[in-house]
């Protein structure tokens, strides 16, 4: 089974800008691009949500709350996919969770952290 591990989350102001890793283990590459990739978050009290994803085609879905902030991107060779966040607000503080969907398997990482504060 694929093993994702999440960095990069942490404290910062409001207006601040974070960006979170993901690499997938315990996976060749030739099957990397196989998987759907996204990032979901989940804050206190509140149901897990997608945040960003790529889709079947390649292209991207992101959620309208982070639109225009937030930017997903992937390196295949590393099998990593990333989560640009600027403008931070006090309203994205929640554990980002990085997904992989391959079929019917999701598999997820521990999370990380992101803490929006002054």
């Amino acid at each position: 089974q694929v093993q994702l591990v999440e960095s990069g989350g942490g404290l910062v102001q409001p207006g601040g800008s974070l960006r979170l890793s993901c690499t997938m283990s315990r996976a060749i590459l030739s099957t990397f691009w196989q998987y759907t990739m996204g990032w979901y978050r989940q804050a206190p009290g509140k149901q897990r949500e997608l945040v960003a994803t790529f889709t079947s085609d390649g292209s991207t879905n992101i959620a309208d709350a982070v639109k225009g902030r937030f930017t997903i991107s992937k390196n295949n060779s590393r099998k990593t996919i990333y989560l640009q966040m600027n403008n931070l607000k006090p309203e994205d503080t929640a554990v980002y969770y990085c997904s992989g969907t391959i079929g019917e398997t999701t598999n997820w990482g521990q999370g990380t952290q992101v803490t929006v504060s002054s």
